[in-house]
């Protein structure tokens, strides 16, 4: 009986040793997943707090960067990139670069601010001011300005820039000395795709006389258009160009 009896006592002792390993294995595992979860939502916390709100980044590449309807890379490929900052109030602020390729400048950089929001349900504005600079220009004589407002309503949009300034400066660089008028009209298709039309008018004695006309597709950040541009003094028109780009845009 005694046998039995200390049998039983070992067996009784080596369950309560297995129970309490068990206890002491769950309250460390409990304790651990615990640390870990604190850590990840304070990484997380931390992250959005790192964040600007309203800041954003863009790139994109086409084979032919044309600018209202005149080729600024001789048709060549264009890299192109920029930062936003849009605030809530309808606010904005950004720079723009990309490679350009006219007169001796390779470079062009563009600077910006603007203010646009809603009128009421069915319109919209926008106004702005947009310096033109070329950095690596020898001349250091081709930057220019822009003071630009536009209207939007029903998928139509009325936009004028005119001649701010230029660093050329004398007749025909001073404010007022050009203006550039464009109606555009965007429609979004059934799959999503955005077809858009554009007629622009460029004229005063800062810029070559011109009316361009342009149709493009755009889907998934790739666009396909075509543009044609008349000019008004009797140069000859040029031919359709057609292009292919594409862009993104992240949040910063």
């Amino acid at each position: 009986m005694i046998f039995v009896y200390l049998g039983i006592m070992l067996a009784q002792y080596l369950a309560d040793t297995f129970y309490n390993k068990q206890q002491e294995l769950l309250m460390k595992k409990t304790i651990t997943t615990m640390v870990i979860t604190s850590l990840l939502s304070a990484s997380a916390i931390s992250f959005q707090a790192s964040a600007t709100e309203g800041l954003s980044a863009n790139f994109a590449a086409t084979n032919n960067y044309l600018w209202r309807g005149l080729e600024q890379t001789g048709g060549d490929v264009a890299i192109s990139g920029g930062i936003d900052y849009a605030a809530s109030s309808g606010f904005y602020a950004g720079t723009w670069v990309s490679n350009a390729s006219w007169g001796d400048m390779k470079t062009e950089l563009d600077l910006y601010l603007g203010f646009g929001g809603d009128i009421n349900a069915n319109f919209s504005y926008d106004v702005g001011y947009i310096y033109f600079a070329y950095p690596d220009s020898i001349a250091d004589k081709n930057a220019f300005s822009e003071i630009y407002a536009s209207i939007s309503t029903g998928g139509f949009t009325f936009g004028l820039a005119v001649l701010a300034d230029s660093e050329g400066g004398g007749d025909g660089a001073e404010f007022g000395d050009s203006l550039y008028a464009n109606i555009d009209y965007a429609l979004t298709l059934a799959n999503d795709a955005e077809v858009a039309f554009h007629l622009g008018n460029y004229s005063g004695d800062f810029s070559t006389d011109s009316t361009d006309i342009g149709v493009s597709i755009s889907k998934d950040g790739f666009t396909f258009g075509v543009s044609k541009t008349d000019y008004d003094d009797g140069m000859d028109s040029d031919d359709m160009k057609f292009y292919l780009a594409y862009s993104i845009d992240i949040d910063l």
